[in-house]
């Protein structure tokens, strides 16, 4: 397993990301390592709830949700991790799924949105580690290439 983990982006990946097009259709997998207990910071109304990291993220996707879809975001696919076929031998993750957003202006909207600022506070306490990796949509087919 990585000695790094990695929870938000570094100010270099952001301008990576936000140096790209803004005008076109974006899909971004997202890879998920809960902690075992959520780790919020101390005053916030669900510290010491005792709430596990996978409850924690159950209640940024029930906040975050909404503006997720008023943006014009869905969810492509989804799944549970099994196995790293080809990787890191001992890299594990919990949950993945991509998030189709119809422009990245559209992801830049709610992340600027006051309730989904609010809400990211529970992805925060809820992550050991986790991935976000941008990718233009492609066509579906049969084959690899």
């Amino acid at each position: 397993m990585t000695s790094h983990t990695y929870i938000d982006p570094s100010p270099a990946n952001f301008q990576a990301f936000k140096d790209l097009p803004r005008d076109t259709p974006i899909n971004m997998l997202n890879l998920l390592r809960f902690r075992e207990s959520a780790d919020y910071p101390a005053g916030h109304e669900h510290a010491g709830k005792g709430w596990s990291g996978r409850r924690a993220y159950e209640e940024y996707g029930k906040t975050s949700g909404p503006i997720f879809r008023r943006v014009g975001g869905s969810i492509v696919w989804r799944g549970s991790f099994q196995t790293v076929v080809t990787g890191p031998e001992g890299e594990s993750w919990h949950d993945g799924f991509i998030a189709h957003y119809p422009d990245a202006g559209a992801f830049f909207a709610m992340l600027k949105d006051a309730d989904y600022q609010r809400a990211v506070v529970n992805r925060t306490a809820a992550l050991l580690d986790s991935r976000l990796v941008r990718f233009a949509p492609g066509e579906a087919g049969t084959g690899f290439g």
